[in-house]
Parts: structure tokens; sequence; C-alpha cells
């Protein structure tokens, strides 16, 4: 197994806020790692030390072989970047921004490599269209071509397609499928859980301490989370009384549904078995990824007061 990132006791201060505390990631060659947690936990953070835009208060290791410390500007060579907030010039054409990033990079065969950044990304037609007046899914097409327009080895995505229309989405994360098969790591952050199913393995953050890694069959396996799932007419109102209840730890609706999660079994069907009666009707199910993320938000708060 080749590992593209390999990096331990990563820390980052501002100030008197630890950032980033004590981070171990590895991340293999080729793979999809998704980078959760909610805001402000260190994910930013950790990907700007990852390409060398920070440097770490302390921690070692390497990232595309290079050593993260003393070896940045060649991790930087080999690493597309992208930001959370659309960070190219809007006064300026698609064409002309992937020119401009080009001549950044010193790039040669620079007319051959825009004209197959634009065709990859389905830009080709928009080319002359001003980059300001690009819908969201569009920018963040024309974002990630010129993060891949001096061909990386290496993918740092942060929350890219926030606020993005599903459709754009799956589009988006197609693409990401596809230069994964050729070989690109990509360890992307992101909100969304039917995003981070789709990585080929997930990082859970949470205050800048890193409390998960594995598949999302495995996050949740060992999650000990015990779900159970009522459905029937106005089910969804039971939530605020189920969440009262011993044993519960999560009443979530779902449309006229209800999921109820907890993670000792005998305790949450003692819990639910007044509710098991008609109009209802219960089954056993498996946690979602979000449950499973949630509940352990929860814990790490509980354990920080």
């Amino acid at each position: 197994m080749t590992l593209a990132i390999d990096v331990r006791g990563l820390n980052k201060s501002f100030g008197t806020h630890h950032v980033v505390q004590d981070v171990a990631i590895q991340v293999q060659e080729g793979h999809i790692c998704g980078f959760l947690g909610p805001n402000g936990s260190g994910k930013t953070t950790t990907l700007r030390m990852l390409c060398g835009l920070l440097t770490p208060d302390s921690g070692q290791g390497t990232c595309l072989g290079r050593d993260i410390q003393r070896e940045t500007a060649a991790i930087k060579r080999q690493t597309g970047y992208m930001t959370q907030r659309f960070s190219l010039y809007e006064d300026l054409t698609i064409e002309e921004n992937l020119d401009f990033i080009a001549r950044m990079y010193g790039l040669d065969r620079r007319r051959a490599r825009v004209d197959a950044s634009l065709q990859r990304l389905g830009l080709a037609d928009r080319r002359r269209q001003l980059a300001g007046h690009l819908s969201g899914g569009w920018k963040q097409r024309l974002a990630l071509a010129t993060c891949v327009l001096h061909e990386p080895r290496l993918l740092l995505l942060d929350e890219p397609t926030a606020g993005v229309d599903p459709k754009a989405r799956r589009e988006f994360w197609d693409e990401i499928h596809r230069l994964a098969g050729e070989g690109i790591t990509v360890l992307v952050s992101t909100h969304y859980m039917d995003e981070a199913e789709r990585c080929h393995d997930v990082a859970y953050i949470v205050a800048g301490k890193l409390i998960v890694r594995g598949t999302a069959e495995e996050v949740v396996a060992d999650s000990d989370l015990v779900t159970f799932q009522a459905e029937g007419p106005r089910a969804d109102r039971l939530a605020a009384e189920l969440a009262r209840a011993p044993g519960v730890l999560m009443a979530t609706p779902f449309g006229q549904g209800l999921h109820v999660s907890g993670t000792d079994r005998a305790t949450l069907e003692a819990a639910i078995a007044p509710y098991r009666q008609e109009p209802y009707r219960w089954t056993e199910a498996r946690p979602t990824l979000e449950d499973v993320f949630i509940h352990l938000m929860g814990n790490h708060q509980e354990h920080a007061t």
C-alpha cells in the first residue's frame, strides 16, 4: 500500500486556541477520503497544513513522499487545493482564468492544457463566459478545472459542493471518482452524508481531535448504536416525547416516520414499548452515518464539559 498522506502528531494553535490537536491521518494513493466534522473543528486548518499553506506547530510525516515541514514547496507543486469560497477572478472569462493559472504555474503546452481542462469539465462551450456570471455549480467546475490544470497527484477539496444543487453535486462527484481512478488521491471535507458515503473511507474530527477513521460501513458498525424506525400516521410527532425517555439518545423525524436510537438495546426497547401498537409499525433499521456522527459529537461535548 502506497500512502499519499502519512502524518502524525499535527498541532496548530492560533493564540490560545488549540485548533488542531495531535492529528494523525493516512490516505492511500488513489483513494478518496472524506474529512468530516462540525464547523470550527479544524478541517480547513488541517488541509492547509498538508499542502504547505500553514506550518504545523509540531508534527511529522509526509505528503506525496515529501516532508511536511521541510519540503512544502515540492508538495505545493503536486497538489491542487480548492478553497471553500470561490477565489478566482470574476471579471475574467473561464478561459482567461485557466490561462492565468497556467501562467502562474509556468506550465508548458499552456494552450493544450487549457483546452483539455475545458473539455474535461464540460466548460468548452462557456469558455468566454465571465466567471462572475456562473451559477454555483459551474463555478465549482471551474475551480476544479484550475486545481487539476497542473496535473497534481493530490487534491485537497474544502467543502467543494456547499450551496450547489443536487445534480451539480452528483456530476462533481462523478468527476472526483474519475480522477481517483487515474491515481489522484483526494482528501475532501464535506457536511453532506451522501457524499461521505461515496468516499472510500472517512475521517471525523471534533474540536481539533480526530476521533474516528474507517470506511462508512466500519464507522457505523463500530458505533454500537441501535436504531428502530417507526412508520404510521404522524409517527414523527412522537419525537419530542421519546427524546426524553431513558435510553433514547436521538429521536429524529423523517417525514411522517421516526428514527429512535440508543446504545443499550434493552433500555431502548423499553422506551418504545408503549408505542408498539396501531397505527405505528416498528422495525429495526441500520443507523445512518449522520446518526453516528451526531452521537459522536454529543459524546465529545459531554466529555468536554
